[in-house]
């Protein structure tokens, strides 16, 4: 049997030794969370739609054009209104030479550009030549010196290269200018002519737009030229880029922000599991010493749960492995009591040569084997108890049909022994539970059979079933000593016997009562012991009460 339990420990001794890959994933140290880049996988591009916004602001820009056109759309119909009425000669003509003078008093904006054309399609003038005859001066905004301004000017233009990968949504058509400019080198200039008004948009080859606007130059519904009024947009391109750049100094905070909350989520999270799981590991590895368990309950949250549970079954597992402890050192101490006494019976059964003496050794001899096979059988069947509640499959059990049939083979049993016992089955109904029946009338059997061993030749046993609520009852009385109120806890521990006077020595193992518990409490349920008094607290007999949960 010893070494019977020793293979029955050997599982659990193997599950707590410490592994080399266990050791090895203990020693592992990470050097990033996987965790933390899944949760800044998750986060981050969500990011992206902020960082999208930066490289599609097109509508934004035809919003600016479209402001811009109406601006030069404004000017140029105040100018040609102005050369339309003070411009022209007597015969409805242009003036050129106070067209010039006119329209350079008129373009005092150095943005704004106007060009006069004639009803013939020749430039006349150009608010950009400043001065007569052909010296012509070309008026354009110098870089800013290198410094504090500079530096910034060239992240700008960085962020602007960077800023042109993103896709263009319209292809604008290109802006040249010739040498000798006429009016057919612009569309919107020659449709002036025809007395229409009209605008476009080109592209200079490094990337300025240019806007410009055709007006008609009209007297009395007469058209006597062409004003065309452009502009730049740099402006345009400035707070485009403008408004890109603070949302890329948005797009920066948030990142930030984004990657230092999501590292400090991953803590609060990863950091706990991270100790669990060493704390778990260290479960295996601590043989013979508790480990400790770290408690998060306090968090209220999903790593709180799981730290309850981890604690509360790494509580269930040295519980259970004291138990075994304590079991096999209960098992060894019960088996060496027999085997002691048999090694002497033998021993003296050598030296002897007293038949009488022998008949009687002989005897010892054949209690004490017939005691190890009882507890042998019972703890055995002690040991297979756990396990087998955990796979068996719970059924309806009728108790008051249970009961009926044991207490019929216990009367049986008695009659034949001579034990003059009655029974008195005391039912309302059927009481019917969930659990294996087998096991549960193992329960009952033990009852039975404890309260017939101390109840008196003349005595009765009586078995109460009952239904109360959720919960059936089970009670086993009988006519004896009653049990001793210190005592009524120690009846249930293992190989604890208390047996009525004039029992023959080691009749019963002492695990009767522990096996009854074990299989109550399996089913849910509960088992005490109290006594039967009557007047003047004259106790009456024992009274075993059961109670199981009701199906």
């Amino acid at each position: 049997m010893v070494a019977e339990t020793h293979e029955r420990l050997a599982p659990a001794a193997e599950a707590i030794r410490p592994r080399p890959a266990a050791e090895a994933r203990a020693r592992k140290q990470r050097l990033y969370s996987p965790l933390t880049v899944r949760i800044l996988a998750l986060n981050i591009p969500a990011l992206g739609i902020l960082l999208a916004g930066a490289l599609f602001l097109g509508q934004y820009r035809d919003g600016l054009v479209q402001a811009k056109i109406d601006s030069l759309r404004i000017q140029g119909q105040m100018m040609a209104g102005a050369l339309g009425e003070a411009a022209t000669q007597p015969d409805t003509e242009l003036d050129q030479t106070l067209a010039r003078s006119l329209l350079a008093r008129l373009a005092v904006s150095s943005e704004t550009r106007a060009r006069l054309f004639a009803r013939d399609g020749i430039l006349i003038a150009d608010s950009r030549e400043i001065g007569p005859g052909a010296l012509q001066v070309q008026t354009k905004v110098l870089p800013p010196p290198v410094g504090a301004e500079g530096l910034r000017q060239r992240a700008v233009e960085w962020i602007d290269r960077l800023l042109q990968l993103s896709p263009t949504p319209v292809r604008l058509p290109p802006y040249t200018e010739n040498l000798i400019e006429s009016v057919t080198d612009y569309e919107e200039a020659a449709t002036a002519l025809a007395g229409e008004t009209t605008d476009a948009v080109r592209v200079r080859p490094d990337g300025t737009v240019i806007v410009s606007v055709g007006l008609p130059v009209q007297r009395f519904k007469r058209v006597l030229g062409a004003l065309m009024v452009s502009a730049d947009g740099e402006d345009i391109e400035a707070q485009v880029r403008g408004v890109r750049i603070a949302i890329l100094q948005v797009f920066g905070i948030a990142l930030a922000v984004t990657v230092l909350l999501s590292v400090y989520l991953s803590g609060t999270i990863a950091r706990p599991i991270r100790r669990l799981a060493a704390a778990a590991e260290g479960v295996g590895q601590r043989a013979g010493r508790r480990a400790a368990i770290p408690d998060f309950t306090g968090r209220n949250d999903e790593i709180g749960d799981l730290s309850g549970a981890l604690r509360k079954m790494t509580g269930t597992l040295y519980d259970r492995l004291a138990a075994l402890e304590a079991f096999a050192a209960d098992v060894a101490h019960e088996i060496r009591n027999p085997l002691t006494s048999i090694r002497s019976a033998v021993e003296t059964l050598e030296r002897t040569r007293d038949p009488d003496r022998q008949t009687k050794l002989i005897a010892i001899v054949g209690d004490d084997v017939r005691r190890m096979n009882r507890l042998i059988t019972d703890i055995s069947d002690a040991s297979r108890l756990g396990a087998e509640m955990a796979r068996a499959e719970a059924k309806q059990v009728d108790l008051v049909a249970l009961s009926e049939t044991l207490i019929e083979i216990e009367r049986t049993t008695a009659e034949e022994s001579g034990h003059k016992v009655r029974f008195v089955v005391d039912a309302d109904g059927a009481v019917v539970v969930m659990g294996v029946e087998d096991r549960l009338g193992q329960v009952v059997r033990n009852l039975i059979a404890n309260a017939v061993s101390f109840s008196p030749p003349d005595g009765k046993v009586r078995v109460n079933l009952r239904r109360t609520g959720d919960s059936a009852r089970v009670t086993v009385e009988d006519d004896g000593p009653g049990v001793p109120e210190e005592k009524r806890e120690a009846v249930f521990e293992r190989f604890f016997s208390l047996r009525p006077e004039g029992e023959k020595f080691g009749t019963h193992s002492g695990l009767g009562l522990s096996i009854s518990r074990q299989i109550v409490e399996a089913h849910g349920g509960r088992i005490h012991v109290e006594n039967r008094t009557g007047a003047e607290g004259r106790i009456l007999g024992a009274r075993f009460v059961v109670t199981l949960p009701a199906a």
